[in-house]
């Protein structure tokens, strides 16, 4: 899948008879796959390529000051579209001067002048512009000035309910991850970096990954077991979500955020750098305060072991 990051790096000569979806999509969960299953057979039916119009921020983080916390980061959420058959995604930035930019003009300039749609398709109930005020029927004199096609997806609901970015987010802070999968058409996981930790793993005789999540929503902090994929292999593995209070005095000094730090048995992670993405199986204990290193190390160990490996 191609990348393209901001409105300058847009020309028509790039694509190929494309058609476009407009939207965040966080989470990409059921109700996006469908709009992207949507996108790809409008594409196959016009011979062209399947493009889809993503933002670098929340919107809401520039309309509200509030955004909410992200399903999945960027690099994330490109990473999936790539998985679901997209052939190029355009990243643009969402600030001041997109949330005043009318449908007309993101029509004209981006769609048009930076694209060269052929086709446009609205995921249900969907729309862009200032305003939210750019919709099918909106559209549709400029679809027949500059001759694209203008199609809208079927809604699609679980439970006679709209699947939506916000029932999930609260699945996943709740550790439903069965409910959160549900909705999400696939397991949740985490995706990041790996990063540099301070080798206190290495050091107690179990190395890990540790992660940069670059902010993506959290399950409840713990012990779990999960699946980590890393250069196309899938591992095994036991993970800790949380704060190590064990090594950070109790509840004093907390860091801000949760780490992630995740344990593949029989492997000495240096993969820094390296992107990887982590599927919560199940939760396996609360996370906790030993009084010292040797209970800690105990635990560990009988962590590691209900894997059964």
């Amino acid at each position: 899948m191609r990348r393209y990051a901001g409105i300058e790096a847009l020309t028509p000569s790039a694509f190929r008879e494309p058609v476009a979806t407009i939207g965040v999509f966080d989470g990409l969960h059921r109700g996006h796959l469908h709009v992207i299953e949507h996108l790809r057979a409008f594409a196959d039916r016009v011979g062209g390529e399947a493009v889809v119009v993503t933002f670098d921020t929340h919107p809401m983080a520039v309309i509200a000051g509030a955004p909410p916390r992200h399903i999945l980061s960027t690099e994330h959420r490109l990473v999936l579209l790539e998985r679901m058959g997209v052939d190029a995604a355009v990243v643009l930035p969402f600030d001041e001067a997109m949330r005043a930019t009318t449908y007309d003009a993101f029509t004209r300039e981006i769609l048009v002048g930076g694209l060269g749609i052929r086709g446009l398709l609205f995921g249900y109930n969907s729309n862009f512009g200032h305003g939210g005020e750019g919709k099918p029927e909106s559209v549709a004199p400029l679809a027949a000035e500059f001759g694209f096609e203008v199609v809208e997806a079927p809604s699609i609901h679980l439970d006679g309910e709209p699947i939506s970015s916000s029932r999930i987010r609260d699945a996943i802070q709740a550790g439903e991850f069965q409910a959160a999968g549900l909705m999400l058409g696939r397991p949740h996981t985490l995706f990041g970096t790996v990063v540099q930790g301070d080798g206190r793993g290495r050091e107690l005789g179990f190395p890990t990954a540790n992660v940069d999540l670059g902010g993506e929503i959290t399950p409840p902090s713990g012990v779990y077991q999960v699946v980590a994929e890393v250069r196309g292999q899938r591992y095994a593995a036991v993970a800790n979500l949380g704060y190590r209070p064990t090594f950070q005095g109790g509840d004093q000094g907390l860091p801000p955020e949760p780490l992630l730090e995740v344990h593949v048995p029989g492997i000495d992670f240096s993969f820094y750098g390296e992107p990887i993405e982590v599927e919560f199986v199940r939760k396996i204990r609360d996370e906790r305060t030993f009084p010292s290193k040797e209970a800690l190390l105990a635990q560990i160990r009988e962590d590691v072991a209900s894997l059964g490996l």
